[in-house]
């Protein structure tokens, strides 16, 4: 998860929650009609809330970067011959760092290092000797997305 991304959208949701709620103090709620005020206070709680959970559901989702490279990467296979974990993370899964053999079509094996977030599913096919499937970027051979 994208820590920094999911900050950054929930401070716009916050931004415009308070727009919208100098907005209802100052125009709309002196000119409701009486007894009305707390169903104004709780639309307005449950709006703050689901614009939270639409925002960081957007945020969690991958980038458009990400997204572009899974569709139009260059497949290849990653051997992987160390994993070394880095440490848990706030959601169950675990950062690992793999030592891995690149093998792209059409070009040279090469040997890199990928830091990957692994989920306690994808964990029995995360070990030395396995083969998984990648995507390389076209013209920037060191960005590279593991597809489990």
């Amino acid at each position: 998860m994208d820590h920094a991304r999911v900050m950054r959208a929930l401070a716009w949701v916050v931004a415009g929650y308070l727009i919208a709620l100098a907005v209802w103090l100052g125009w709309l709620a002196p000119h409701a009609p009486p007894g009305t005020v707390p169903y104004q206070v709780m639309i307005m709680v449950g709006l703050f809330g689901t614009a939270c959970g639409g925002a960081v559901t957007w945020a969690s989702m991958p980038t458009r970067a990400d997204r572009r490279l899974r569709r139009h990467g260059l497949e290849g296979w990653a051997r992987i011959e160390g994993v070394h974990p880095l440490g848990r993370t706030d959601h169950a899964s675990e950062m690992t760092e793999l030592d891995v053999e690149l093998t792209v079509p059409g070009a040279d094996t090469y040997s890199g290092t990928i830091v990957v977030d692994v989920m306690p599913v994808d964990k029995a096919r995360i070990v030395v000797g396995q083969t998984v499937p990648i995507r390389v970027d076209p013209q920037d051979r060191d960005r590279i997305i593991l597809v489990l």
